[in-house]
């Protein structure tokens, strides 16, 4: 089909260092030989926004978010634009902006800004006049005129976003795993890549802890029905394509994927009074301190007081510290105690709504395993359990092999 709009995202490791530079605008050329008007957003080359958060750290260890989006911004304009010279060499023509010059405006939170709208007069004027456009990924502009940023895997938001404004005709997303697998291949060498995915199934592993979308992204592609093809930047081979609705199979697994994170913390606040809307005045300051929580636990005592405990990432442990202490003093609670040595694994798939004996087989093969299973989260199509950091990749293991996903197909 000529005259598509194709738009393509490249992640840190697929533009790592020059030969993956060249290798990735070979691909893009390819396509716009064929006759696509392409539109590319790229992330900051290999490590490169993690070294700027290390080198802000060492200077300051507490930096503020606009300077820290001032920082790492300029990762992602450092591959765009070394993208587009690696096409002039190609000779073939194209122009690489920021995400402020082909305007992504967004509100005026840093480090997670949200998108509210795309001026995208000036990506189409460049694209009807033949050339290949580059995107910086992960960024945009405040409706103050600050550069701010979208939160970690931005570029997956920006590919998305920019799909769903330009209406394109395929939005595929290049990283250095060939789709979405069972499990991280990593980790467990018989995981399986999985051929179709839904947007829940998705946006639950990606919540959950799987890195190869970010959750944001998922929900943009899912809220406007815009497939999404992850794949390879390092080979032909089709990806994963993720969707409202697969294929039918006649027996589709009823867990379609394991996940495993490190990168949470508990924390505890001991002895709370028990009266009407304490949770509620708990979750209220740390949604008003930016700090997303994500499991939360409730114990009542014999002495009618109870102990709540909550995750969150390990990045706002530090805030949400000192809002708990804050909260505490305030409402006559006991200490804060907060735990860093922990790991949740978690078991997803739609098919989990129509089957009963998940969560029973879930936690006998724990249990049988002697894992210990400090927190427990459920939804629908999900099951989490917060475990001991030591037993993380353990649990993962048990779970891929007591759900048979080595046979996905």
């Amino acid at each position: 089909m000529p005259n598509r709009i194709v738009v393509q995202k490249y992640g840190g490791s697929s533009v790592a260092n020059v030969e993956r530079l060249e290798n990735v605008a070979e691909r893009i050329c390819s396509y716009s030989l064929q006759g696509d008007k392409v539109l590319v957003i790229v992330s900051a080359m290999g490590d490169t926004t993690d070294e700027l958060i290390s080198l802000a750290r060492q200077i300051n260890p507490n930096p503020s978010d606009r300077e820290m989006d001032m920082l790492v911004s300029t990762g992602e304009q450092i591959s765009s634009s070394l993208l587009a010279l690696a096409i002039h060499k190609r000779s073939l023509e194209a122009i690489s902006f920021t995400g402020s010059q082909v305007g992504i405006i967004t509100d005026t939170d840093h480090a997670k800004a949200k998108i509210i709208t795309i001026e995208t007069k000036r990506i189409k004027k460049e694209l009807n006049s033949g050339k290949i456009v580059i995107v910086a990924g992960y960024q945009g502009v405040s409706i103050n005129k600050e550069i701010t940023t979208l939160g970690r895997g931005g570029s997956d938001l920006s590919a998305v976003a920019l799909a769903v404004a330009l209406k394109a005709d395929i939005c595929e997303i290049f990283t250095d795993v060939e789709g979405i697998f069972t499990t991280d291949p990593r980790l467990v060498a018989k995981a399986k890549k999985i051929d179709y995915i839904t947007f829940d199934e998705m946006l639950e592993l990606a919540a959950r802890g799987a890195q190869v979308m970010q959750t944001r992204a998922v929900e943009v592609a899912k809220k406007y029905n815009i497939p999404l093809h992850v794949r390879s930047s390092f080979s032909k081979k089709e990806g994963t394509i993720i969707m409202e609705k697969t294929p039918n199979n006649i027996e589709d697994p009823v867990v379609r994927g394991v996940t495993l994170t490190e990168s949470e913390a508990k924390i505890t606040i001991c002895q709370v009074p028990d009266f009407p809307g304490f949770a509620s005045m708990v979750f209220n300051k740390m949604t008003q301190g930016n700090v997303n929580v994500d499991m939360i636990v409730q114990n009542m005592s014999h002495d009618k007081t109870t102990d709540l405990s909550f995750t969150v990432s390990k990045d706002s442990l530090s805030k949400a510290v000192k809002l708990s202490e804050n909260i505490a003093r305030e409402i006559k609670a006991g200490e804060v105690l907060f735990d860093e040595n922990i790991a949740k694994v978690s078991v997803v798939g739609v098919g989990m709504r129509s089957h009963s004996g998940v969560a029973a087989k879930c936690f006998k093969a724990l249990a049988d395993n002697k894992i210990n299973i400090g927190m427990i989260s459920t939804s629908e199509i999900s099951i989490s359990c917060v475990v001991k950091k030591n037993d993380g990749k353990k649990a993962l293991r048990v779970l891929h092999k007591t759900f048979e996903l080595e046979k996905t197909k």
